[in-house]
């Protein structure tokens, strides 16, 4: 079994691409949470301008946590970062913080936490709502503009 499925992943490497992909993110979206949370309770503040500015700076590490995991882990990318490919990156994830922050701020601004949910918990609903919208944008991305072969 383990034989047909290095088989397969040789002639279909994104059979274990994107399960890795996958935990990446995983430890990102800690990271992103993690950054997100400190922030608004920190602040006390959980929407509006503040939210949208927190949920960028925790998305930004992330993204600088997801380039260092994918290329050397994920994808296993030889190339130098000379020829482009964290400019690539950073474009790709450009568009991706931008679907993520917006989402997430259209549900926690626009939308708004119902009455029985707790700002914080409508926060990180908000948040954990944006990957979905996200990850199979930043994995088409990376695998087929960054780190081709």
């Amino acid at each position: 079994m383990i034989k047909y499925i290095e088989k397969l992943a040789e002639k279909y490497p994104s059979i274990l691409q994107f399960p890795k992909f996958i935990t990446v993110g995983a430890i990102n979206a800690t990271i992103d949470f993690g950054i997100l949370n400190l922030l608004m309770y920190l602040t006390s503040e959980t929407s509006g301008i503040f939210f949208s500015f927190f949920k960028s700076i925790s998305f930004v590490v992330a993204v600088t946590n997801s380039y260092i995991l994918n290329k050397h882990w994920t994808f296993k990318s030889s190339k130098e970062t000379k020829n482009g490919e964290f400019f690539k990156f950073i474009i790709v994830n450009i568009i991706g913080c931008t679907i993520n922050v917006s989402w997430a701020s259209y549900v926690v601004n626009v939308i708004g936490a119902p009455i029985d949910i707790s700002p914080m918990l409508w926060a990180n609903i908000g948040a954990a709502s944006a990957v979905a919208f996200t990850v199979f944008w930043n994995f088409c991305g990376a695998k087929f503009f960054v780190f081709k072969k």
